[in-house]
């Protein structure tokens, strides 16, 4: 559970996001802290993460500092290896330039307070966060309340089977659908199965008309 209740403000954008990866709401206190958690609900290689996790003391801060969020990561697959947990701070790089004095101790404070548990501390600015890959997840989060029938979605993954696990949007389309219409009905369809990961893209490259699709366990 959060150890810090954001507030309301007139100056940031709050509110609380639904995570497949967490048990309760979690709260943010900015579009950009909200855009980081739709990034790691759709990472992979992130187990969890904790928004408002933990109060470090810091000398001359009363009430200490809470980090944004505490991310835990999946052992690497072919490795096995596991990644360290993150402790971030989530701002603009505006806002940590301006404010970097003010930072300073609690940024230092965090870090020994990380080291002593094995985790690592750091910022997280829009330059990791607001990339194409964002842009995309944002776009099929659309279809999230998109139910579309089983029977469809089995006629998606035989189309794909039949194309050997690989095959693209417009493949799949020009192979199920013979007017607009059938386009208009099957289009969602295979959004919705992105979102929900039965079918796999490389989120990294921006879409366009034509989006690459894998079943998973295949390879693009």
């Amino acid at each position: 559970m959060p150890v810090r209740k954001i507030p309301k403000n007139h100056l940031f954008v709050t509110g609380a996001y639904s995570s497949r990866k967490s048990e309760v709401m979690d709260p943010f206190e900015s579009l950009l802290e909200k855009d980081y958690l739709l990034a790691l609900d759709f990472d992979d290689a992130v187990e969890s993460f904790e928004v408002q996790p933990v109060r470090i003391p810091v000398k001359g801060v009363p009430r200490g500092y809470v980090p944004d969020v505490l991310v835990k990561y999946r052992p690497d697959p072919e490795s096995g290896q596991n990644r360290k947990p993150l402790l971030a701070e989530v701002k603009r790089s505006d806002f940590l330039k301006k404010h970097a004095a003010d930072y300073a101790p609690k940024f230092a404070a965090a870090q020994v307070y990380a080291e002593s548990l094995g985790w690592e501390f750091r910022t997280v600015d829009e330059t990791e966060i607001r990339l194409p890959r964002l842009a995309n997840i944002k776009f099929l989060r659309e279809y999230r309340n998109v139910d579309p029938l089983e029977t469809d979605c089995m006629r998606v993954l035989q189309a794909m089977a039949d194309n050997h696990g690989v095959s693209s949007s417009e493949r799949i389309l020009a192979t199920l659908a013979l007017t607009d219409n059938e386009r208009l009905h099957w289009l969602p369809v295979i959004w919705s199965m992105l979102f929900q990961r039965r079918l796999h893209t490389d989120l990294d490259t921006p879409f366009g008309g034509d989006v690459e699709l894998q079943l998973p366990g295949a390879a693009l």
